[in-house]
């Protein structure tokens, strides 16, 4: 069993912008090109840093109004000069968190929501650009059909990884829910399968109604020979 990785649902095309990019061209790539961010690299193709659109509204929200009155929020310190920049370079969040190709997308879903961020730049192994990956992308995985979800399970987990005679354990899916009858050989297997269904691609949860025909979770009985040895 593999998870799709970073490679596969990444886009590889990046509008990037430079330090030097003024303020306005970031605000017009982000309309050209219909995005919400984009990366500032250098001259290595390197990313430096990540403007937003949450970037350009706090500078627009620390603006007075018409009247003359300035908003309730002050921003000071580092703030206030990302706010007040005219260039990418001094808008940009920095240091910007990065994923790698190989990188398995729940990798890359964990390091989003560690990090509190929507989308992640992709570097390679010299740290170069070579794509960007978003929470839209990571969620794609729920698109899998039905069909190829139950395929996988059938192939991969139950017969190639619990190596289940066929009939043994059937796997039904609909709308990504997995539900698994039949018996299994120990009792210890069961939490076993669950677990490795809840790992494939596009699962959206596991019910499982199983049997079995060995109780290996039960401790085993003391031999009374030995016991009475002990005495």
């Amino acid at each position: 069993m593999q998870h799709r990785s970073v490679n596969d649902v990444m886009t590889r095309e990046v509008v990037t912008a430079r330090p030097d990019t003024p303020v306005k061209e970031v605000a017009a790539l982000f309309h050209r090109n219909d995005i919400t961010a984009i990366p500032v690299v250098d001259d290595q193709g390197r990313p430096l840093g990540l403007v937003s659109e949450a970037d350009l509204i706090r500078k627009e929200a620390v603006l007075p109004d018409p009247e003359g009155r300035y908003p309730g929020r002050w921003l000071v310190g580092k703030d206030r000069a990302r706010a007040e920049a005219e260039t990418a370079g001094g808008l940009m969040t920095s240091p910007t968190v990065t994923a790698r190709p190989g990188w398995s997308v729940p990798e890359a879903a964990r390091a989003m929501d560690k990090h509190k961020v929507k989308r992640l730049p992709v570097v390679d192994e010299a740290g170069r650009l070579v794509g960007i990956v978003s929470r839209r992308d990571l969620l794609q995985v729920f698109l899998r059909h039905d069909a190829a979800i139950r395929e996988e399970i059938d192939h991969d987990v139950l017969g190639q990884t619990l190596w289940l005679a066929p009939g043994d354990v059937r796997a039904a899916v609909h709308d990504g829910v997995v539900t698994l009858t039949g018996r299994l050989p120990r009792r210890s297997l069961v939490p076993i399968a669950e677990r490795l269904c809840r790992t494939v691609d596009g699962v959206v949860a596991v019910h499982a109604t199983l049997d079995w025909t060995e109780d290996d979770t039960e401790p085993a009985l003391e031999h009374p020979r030995a016991y009475r040895a002990a005495s």
